[in-house]
C-alpha cells in the first residue's frame, strides 16, 4: 500500500480526471493523437509520486518527483495544446489546468525543499 500524503491524493484524483478527459475526447472528438500524450504524462505525475514513495534514498525520492514535476509540466502543454486547437472548452481546460498548476507547485516545493537540504 503507498503511503498517502497530500500530493499524492491530489495526482491520483487528477489521473482519473485525465483518464475521464481521454475518453471524453476519444468518443466526442475521435482525437486520439494528442489525448494519448496527455492520458500519458497526466497519469504518469502520480505513478512517478508512487514511485518516489518506495525509494530507498533522498537522491532516488528526489529524482522521481522531479520526473513527476516535468510530467506535470508536459501535461500543461498538451492540455493547452488541446484548448487552443479547440478539443478542449475553456472550462474543462481550466479546471484541469488549475488542478495541474497546484500539482505542479505542491512537487515544486518537494523538489526544492529535498535538493536543498543539507547532507
Amino acid at each position: 500500500m503507498v503511503p498517502k500524503s497530500k500530493v499524492y491524493e491530489k495526482a491520483y484524483a487528477f489521473a482519473i480526471r485525465i483518464v475521464k478527459a481521454y475518453q471524453f475526447l476519444n468518443i466526442t472528438h475521435k482525437e486520439n493523437v494528442l489525448s494519448k500524450q496527455l492520458l500519458r504524462c497526466g497519469t504518469s505525475i502520480g505513478a512517478n509520486i508512487s514511485e518516489a514513495n518506495g525509494a530507498i534514498s533522498d537522491n532516488e525520492f528526489s529524482a522521481k518527483i522531479g520526473i513527476a514535476y516535468k510530467e506535470c509540466l508536459e501535461t500543461k502543454y498538451w492540455l493547452q495544446l488541446l484548448k487552443d486547437t479547440g478539443y478542449l472548452e475553456i472550462k474543462i481546460y481550466q479546471s484541469l489546468f488549475g488542478d495541474a498548476d497546484e500539482i505542479g507547485r505542491m512537487l515544486f516545493a518537494i523538489l526544492k525543499s529535498t535538493r536543498l537540504k543539507p547532507t
